[in-house]
């Protein structure tokens, strides 16, 4: 197969709803377009949601790494590639490449998937799916960014709660793995993102919330200055963690 085959190449607008005060693209919505060209390029090639949700299965996000040198600004053109990294027997490593107007390279990600059954909710063998195709679309077009790392939170009291409300909840009935994104977001003063970017941030999936759940952030800062978050659901259980790192416009 032809290594162009394996990459899909999506082009967007930084359309003026999708950026924030400072007139670029929020991390919210950039993650909802890696997530939305995951599941372009895993239809185009016969394993999207819609196929598989015919044999009860789906996938889920596992673990997210963003590394920008810029975010795209109002009304600029931007593209998105995506292509499968390697594909284990319970996860696959999907990467990400993001290019400015002009063409040139401003940014990377990382993600680990796994396909789920819908009704038990454990992890299903991906190397089963359509005899293992799947592994044919591996494809070795480099990512210079390092994975996502391993995340520890300390911090005993939180610094912010919520419930979890309708505009939260997605199509698999639980909280949307984006919208913990935006809220971890919100952890920050306004002022820091007049001053500053955000140059690396991971997210790592833990558990799912539902409606009604009481969400708490947890959040502290680390030697290097990156910030770790954690937020769990109910006083207890954690559902997801973050590692949030910032630099000087």
């Amino acid at each position: 197969m032809d290594r162009n085959d394996k990459i899909g190449k999506y082009k967007f607008v930084a359309e003026p709803f999708h950026v924030d005060f400072t007139g670029r693209l929020t991390m919210g919505v950039l993650g909802n377009h890696l997530l939305n060209c995951a599941g372009f390029h895993a239809s185009d090639r016969g394993f999207g949601i819609a196929t598989l949700n015919e044999d009860n299965y789906t996938w889920v996000l596992s673990r997210l790494a963003i590394e920008l040198d810029e975010m795209p600004y109002q009304y600029e053109d931007f593209t998105v590639w995506t292509w499968v990294e390697n594909v284990y027997r319970l996860f696959t490593d999907r990467n990400f490449a993001l290019f400015d107007k002009e063409g040139r390279k401003i940014g990377y990600a990382r993600s680990v998937w796994a396909m789920i059954n819908l009704n038990t909710r454990k992890p299903a063998d991906l190397l089963a799916l359509h005899g293992g195709s799947i592994v044919d679309y591996v494809c070795d077009e480099p990512c210079p960014i390092e994975k996502p790392s391993r995340i520890k939170v300390s911090a005993s009291e939180p610094v912010a709660a919520l419930k979890a409300k309708y505009s939260d909840i997605d199509i698999n009935g639980h909280v949307n793995s984006i919208r913990y994104i935006e809220h971890i977001m919100d952890l920050f003063p306004i002022e820091q993102y007049r001053e500053q970017r955000i140059r690396r941030f991971e997210m790592a999936y833990v558990a799912e919330s539902y409606y009604g759940d009481e969400l708490t952030f947890y959040k502290e800062e680390a030697e290097d200055g990156s910030f770790n978050i954690e937020v769990r659901k109910n006083g207890a259980e954690v559902v997801c963690r973050s590692k949030v790192i910032f630099t000087a416009k």
